[in-house]
């Protein structure tokens, strides 16, 4: 299981209901994208951090490992705003206004990257793909998206073995023999997805499969609390913006 899965599992938040914790992750999300990222962002940013940290329970070093990779990202799409192609000073220049959109960018992106983190460390996606078909999603969608997110674990964990064992047999020692194995490891990955895949159909047969997958979802109720409290959350930032906005330049 992967470490934001496991995480999400073992939530102060897991016996809520996923609509309360979509609208507060999302909702950050969308505030971080709609705000000016100076103050508006920063501040949404902080009051998801507060949130992660203190009432969901999330370990700060589970957050950075998690959110190390969306912020790379974030650095990856605000570069290019710094350089302009083209103009009278060289074919590739500074942009005069480069840095400012740049930060604008990172801060939005940064920000709306924690949103959505909110979300998937205080909810399994075991908890959220049957709720979907209550939603309109067709059955037989969600239960090939509840196959894939099952056989998943189970084939990165065949390829975590299959990569220590070839580690214990010095596959690794140089360049050529690192290439071989991992040639190795993907041939073997790919012949176990089907036999794996052969496997789940047959044991689905075998226990009268007929075209929906039946699971056992935990009841829980929409917290009014919650969510008025999620609603003041969101007016105070957009207050405090609006505020800030006028005295900070």
């Amino acid at each position: 299981m992967l470490p934001i899965d496991a995480a999400a599992h073992s939530s102060r938040w897991r016996r809520r209901h996923p609509c309360e914790k979509a609208v507060l992750g999302f909702g950050l999300t969308l505030l971080a994208i709609c705000l000016p990222p100076w103050p508006g962002a920063v501040l949404v940013a902080l009051a998801t951090l507060a949130v992660l940290l203190g009432p969901a329970g999330v370990e700060r070093r589970r957050l950075w490992r998690a959110f190390r990779i969306p912020l790379g990202f974030c650095f990856t799409g605000a570069v290019p705003l710094l350089f302009q192609v083209g103009g009278s000073e060289g074919f590739v220049t500074l942009a005069p206004d480069g840095p400012v959109h740049a930060g604008q960018l990172l801060l939005r992106t940064s920000a709306a990257s924690l949103g959505v983190l909110l979300f998937a460390f205080t909810t399994p996606v075991s908890d959220v793909l049957p709720r979907l078909v209550r939603a309109g999603v067709p059955a037989p969608v969600v239960d090939v998206a509840l196959v894939m997110y099952r056989i998943s674990f189970l084939l990165l964990d065949a390829v975590r073995r299959i990569r220590e064992a070839q580690a214990a047999r010095l596959g690794l020692t140089s360049r050529a023999a690192a290439w071989r194995s991992l040639a190795g490891l993907g041939a073997t990955a790919f012949v176990r997805a089907f036999d794996r895949a052969a496997r789940l159909q047959s044991g689905l047969a075998g226990r009268g499969y007929d075209g929906t997958l039946r699971v056992l979802v935990p009841r829980s109720d929409v917290s009014g609390r919650f969510l008025g409290a999620t609603a003041g959350l969101f007016a105070g930032l957009v207050t405090v913006t609006l505020v800030l906005e006028r005295f900070l330049p």
